[in-house]
């Protein structure tokens, strides 16, 4: 009997998950400079695993900031091309101290893989070309066109791939994309991702006195940044999590009640989404809204961090010259990012405390994404998945932002596969991230039966 990829993938199961090992063991902080010279080595590693895989015009493209990766494969006329995008980057691991194993050496704890990057998005992304590996030896060949993407900087807004995508039509025209840089709803359960909100990121600088001052002797005369950025913020969002910013409702979708009515029938259960995913003693929000629709299809406001003045042990009474904040917006579908940056910007200036200046700077920008679920990509990956999980499919929305996703529909003009193997609990941005190891391999599967099936598809 001839080999399958499955019994390929499933001889190979060690090597695979070491070659993953030591793509972990990179580094590749994009957002510190001091870790460039490894983000650029994670660039050549990605490369290098195409090429062995038996992709072509393997090329790392220089951009401003970090390369990005592409690599083809065009050798199968009449067959639909797959786009596969993922990222090499990732965040940094701070606080280090949370960690129970060091963040860039990969431990085996548990049934998972502890390290940061392991689920976003090297362990996912990685998927992708462990699979064309299993179709190259077992078919000699790929059932459809395949064109691969990675860039290194999503973790820090996107821009040069954004830019990429819309120069360069032609090159990556395809009939869809496939990301797997989501999670599974729970464990055991294949789901696909069809929308993601939006992202609004800024950093909010107020300045103050000319130089730092003596809060004895100017205290209570003397403008302090720090507070002026605590009242600015608090009125932002009331207590009840209705953002107060002017017009931010005002185009605002609802979700279908079809989709909400599916929604309701996930296996949801409020108490246990507090304790083992939030670990806070309430959860907060639009009270009149489902949890799930909160942080599905609503948008939101998050301060991610407040910098300034004197933070260090002891005490020293300054009143700062200048203080930052790092203030965030989740867009829903119909709401333009344009339009909430306007009406962001408006607010900051006519609410700005006496006797201060802010300055808005606008870190990244993009719109939420929906994608229609009946795309034939969509009901190819539905059934495979379900064939490797052994129950239906669900489809589901995510509150996080996957800004390439929308640069695919506006500037190709093709849906988004969303088929992510992570799970709720990994960790992403955390101390102690993990990965499931058996999603891992149960990903390659996916994938490759996925292509298979896609490329057989009528």
């Amino acid at each position: 009997m001839a080999q399958t990829t499955d019994q390929y993938i499933q001889q190979n199961r060690q090597r695979f998950l070491d070659e993953l090992k030591d793509f972990i063991r990179i580094p590749s902080i994009s957002t510190l400079p001091e870790n460039k010279p490894d983000v650029d080595r994670a660039a050549a590693f990605v490369a290098d695993s195409l090429k062995k895989a038996g992709l072509e015009n393997v090329e790392i493209i220089p951009t401003p900031k970090h390369p990005l990766v592409y690599a083809d494969w065009l050798h199968a006329p009449g067959k639909p091309t797959v786009l596969c995008y993922g990222h090499y980057d990732v965040q940094p691991p701070d606080p280090i101290e949370l960690w129970h194993t060091p963040p860039f050496e990969p431990t085996e704890r548990d049934g998972n893989l502890y390290a940061r990057g392991s689920a976003d998005d090297k362990g996912q992304m990685y998927m992708h070309i462990k699979a064309v590996e299993a179709l190259f030896a077992v078919h000699g060949k790929l059932p459809i066109n395949v064109k691969f993407l990675v860039e290194g900087e999503e973790e820090v807004g996107g821009e040069s791939v954004a830019k990429y995508v819309a120069g360069n039509k032609a090159k990556l025209k395809a009939d869809v994309a496939l990301v797997s840089d989501t999670a599974l709803y729970a464990d055991g359960i294949p789901t696909l991702c069809t929308g993601l909100r939006g992202l609004v990121y800024t950093e909010i600088e107020a300045n103050g006195p000319k130089r730092d001052l003596h809060s004895g002797l100017y205290g209570g005369a003397a403008p302090n940044p720090i507070f002026a950025l605590i009242e600015l913020i608090s009125k932002m969002k009331d207590a009840a999590g209705k953002i107060q910013i002017p017009g931010m409702y005002d185009d605002v979708a609802e979700p279908a009640p079809a989709e909400k009515q599916s929604w309701a029938s996930l296996p949801f259960d409020e108490k246990e989404f507090l304790a083992k995913e939030v670990g806070s003693t309430q959860l907060t929000g639009e009270a009149d809204r489902t949890v799930l629709e909160r942080v599905w299809s609503r948008p939101t406001l998050e301060v991610h961090g407040i910098a300034g003045g004197f933070t260090a042990a002891g005490a020293k009474t300054v009143i700062p010259a200048k203080a930052t904040a790092k203030v965030s917006i989740r867009l829903v579908p119909n709401q333009d990012p344009d339009k909430i940056i306007a009406a962001y910007k408006k607010f900051v200036k006519d609410n700005t405390p006496a006797g201060i200046t802010t300055e808005v700077r606008m870190l990244s920008a993009g719109p939420a994404v929906v994608v229609n679920p009946d795309h034939p990509a969509i009901a190819t990956a539905s059934k495979v998945f379900a064939d490797i999980l052994g129950r239906p499919t669900v489809f589901i929305r995510s509150g996080g932002s996957v800004p390439i996703v929308g640069d695919f529909a506006n500037h190709l003009g093709i849906p988004t596969v969303m088929m992510g193997w992570g799970l709720p609990d990994d960790g992403l941005h955390s101390p102690n991230e993990k990965y499931k190891i058996s999603n891992f391999y149960n990903g390659i599967m996916t994938v490759a039966r996925f292509f298979e099936q896609y490329g057989h598809a009528d």
